[in-house]
């Protein structure tokens, strides 16, 4: 309903716009001391058109164009006001319509210039959690909406750019397909995730434009399903999988599902000491996302604010709890993209076209590293022998570790501030982790739980 309300007040507005322009264009100029009313009218009405097919717009993007223009207008008029009382000479007001003409063009131009013009951005997330592995490199690509700013062509070649950042995991956080999108830009699309190469694969969740709010597609989302499943796509619908290591991948139901789980229930039966991944494609549920414990959000779905000042306004209405950018709220990071592609509207003058490279690191061998001068076995320099062929000394979800002839009071690790503290202290209060034994040449023996 929110949808069809949306396209009534575009259309609305598009007719109103076009009146008025129209008929400022008549008032402004030389046409309305025309003698032939009607022929005034129609040449009034030329400008408008010329905009129309120069541009090559729609419906939505016309208005867009004459919303800038008529705000453009009240600013020129303005300005016109200022230097007729300052100077105390006449400026005529035709002059705001060529100010706006210029400006408009300018400014939209800009736009369209970044909605068309994808480029990388890049997080670093350091956690405090032991993932199991160095770092993970997640690479999200969002708001593609096939068929608005690129063809199914163009989103292989985005692909192709994507494999040379050499990703670990690809996530597509929503809006892959558009209403518009056509049935060969949408496997071409499918086509495109397919030619992904990844350690650990490419994940999706749903948007709110995904399945469709019309029924003129010739295609529905069992089409879209197959054709994902083809690629080796891997749907998430508030369900998580074991990535890698103690990493969880989470990805959510789009909020305007009926059906969708909370971020609590979803969370409840995963080990805290995990790292969680949650894929969520409209920003506007941190708290309780935050709350679950949840460790990095990432999300699309605002277009980066796409138009000034739509961003600001969202966040004031409250419709999101981020437009775009990246925060910690408690101990989760969440990240917004303004996206890859756009919907109907052509021009980003508040944002940029992107996809995102997330490295998270494993902040505990980062963090620590450093710090420490050396990690020593004292077991031979005290003299002490071998009571037991193997020792345990630390438990994780996946392995028990045990020290060979060694006693594990007597591993020590030495700090550089000249502090000193036992291995198995320093361990279980998460200072290090046991791939820094390795580094130390301390020999140790696990055996799977």
């Amino acid at each position: 309903m929110g949808y069809i309300i949306l396209l009534i007040f575009i259309l609305i507005t598009f007719i109103s716009l076009t009146i008025y322009l129209t008929k400022y264009v008549h008032n402004t100029l030389f046409i309305k001391n025309m003698k032939h009313k009607t022929i005034s009218w129609l040449i009034s009405l030329v400008p408008i058109l010329l905009i129309i097919k120069g541009l090559r717009v729609n419906t939505v993007n016309a208005t867009v164009v004459y919303i800038h223009i008529f705000l453009f207008i009240l600013l020129g008029e303005l300005l016109i006001y200022l230097i007729n009382k300052i100077s105390k000479k006449e400026v005529n007001k035709r002059y705001a319509l060529v100010f706006s003409l210029i400006v408009t063009s300018i400014y939209l131009g800009y736009g369209y210039y970044m909605a068309h013009h994808v480029v990388e951005t890049h997080y670093e997330v350091v956690t405090s959690k032991d993932i199991g592995i160095d770092h993970l490199r997640v690479v999200q690509v969002t708001d593609s909406h096939i068929g608005a700013t690129m063809d199914g062509d163009k989103f292989i070649e985005y692909m192709e750019r994507i494999n040379e950042t050499n990703p670990d995991i690809v996530v597509v956080t929503g809006d892959f397909v558009d209403d518009s999108t056509s049935l060969t830009d949408m496997i071409k699309g499918c086509t495109g995730l397919g030619k992904l190469k990844t350690k650990y694969g490419v994940y999706f969740v749903y948007g709110n434009h995904d399945k469709g709010y019309f029924d003129f597609r010739e295609y529905g989302d069992k089409e879209i399903r197959e054709e994902l499943a083809k690629n080796n796509v891997i749907i998430l619908e508030d369900e998580y999988i074991s990535l890698i290591g103690n990493v969880v991948l989470l990805g959510r139901q789009d909020k305007g599902e009926k059906n969708r789980v909370t971020a609590q229930d979803l969370m409840k039966d995963i080990d805290k000491n995990k790292y969680v991944i949650a894929l969520d494609h409209e920003p506007n549920d941190y708290d309780n996302e935050a709350a679950s414990g949840m460790d990095i959000v990432i999300s699309g779905h605002t277009h980066g604010g796409q138009l000034f000042p739509l961003g600001p306004i969202s966040l004031l209405l409250k419709e999101n709890d981020k437009v775009y950018g990246i925060e910690k709220r408690s101990n989760t990071t969440f990240i917004v993209s303004s996206g890859i592609g756009d919907w109907a509207v052509k021009f980003k003058t508040d944002a940029k076209a992107e996809y995102v490279v997330i490295d998270i690191k494993n902040g505990i061998n980062n963090e620590v590293s450093d710090n420490i001068l050396e990690i020593v076995d004292e077991t031979v320099t005290n003299n002490l022998t071998c009571d037991t062929a193997l020792e345990k000394f630390y438990t994780d979800n996946d392995y028990t570790y045990y020290f060979s002839c060694i006693k594990s009071d007597y591993v020590i690790v030495k700090y550089e501030d000249g502090t000193t503290e036992k291995v198995v202290d320093a361990i279980n209060n998460n200072k290090i982790t046991i791939k820094e034994l390795d580094k130390y040449n301390i020999n140790y023996y696990k055996e799977k739980n």
